[in-house]
């Protein structure tokens, strides 16, 4: 059957049995930047660690760091592998990507923390006040994190990043083709 002026007639668009519309594709908008969020925040939690190893004097080695220490460093190593996997998968389209987003934004916001019990004697107050006076390379990266984790945590946890990363484009069958079964 041909539709007018002999164009083929075309088999009508999928729509939602809900509004008997067309169905719209999820904007992706929350699950790339929380991706890009993601990836600047795996490079500074994995950045952390680095500058404290390269800062142990010779002569020292991990084992003589007080255990709290070393947990902290290795959340700190854990949240950004975690979030890099998270923004590639997330990247990718995979509904597990933003699973691990969450995860890794928790595990840096906890590295953190426990960073910030073990470094100042005045508090959370007297830490942050620090970390936010952005002194060196450390401090910057500390406080980028402070504000990315965050951001990462809130946008791939929002309903839209979920619906967009499950949407999967419906397949159009050819006109006049009929499902299994039918006839």
């Amino acid at each position: 059957m041909g539709g007018p002026y002999g164009y083929p007639a075309q088999p009508p668009e999928p729509s939602d049995p809900a509004t008997d519309g067309p169905i719209r594709r999820p904007s992706g908008a929350t699950a790339v930047i929380a991706a890009l969020l993601g990836l600047a925040a795996a490079a500074v939690a994995g950045y952390i660690p680095v500058t404290v190893f390269i800062g142990i004097p010779s002569g020292f080695s991990l084992g003589d760091l007080p255990m709290w220490t070393l947990v902290d460093l290795g959340a700190y190593l854990g949240a950004g592998l975690v979030l890099l996997l998270g923004a590639l998968g997330t990247i990718f389209r995979a509904t597990a990507g933003a699973v691990l987003l969450i995860l890794g934004a928790l595990l840096a916001i906890g590295a953190l923390l426990v960073e910030s019990s073990l470094v100042s004697g005045g508090g959370f107050e007297a830490y942050f006040r620090t970390v936010f006076g952005l002194h060196g390379a450390a401090g910057t990266g500390r406080a980028a994190l402070v504000v990315l984790a965050p951001l990462v945590l809130v946008l791939s946890a929002l309903p839209p990043t979920f619906s967009y990363l499950r949407y999967r484009t419906p397949v159009a069958r050819p006109y006049g083709a009929h499902s299994p079964g039918q006839w």
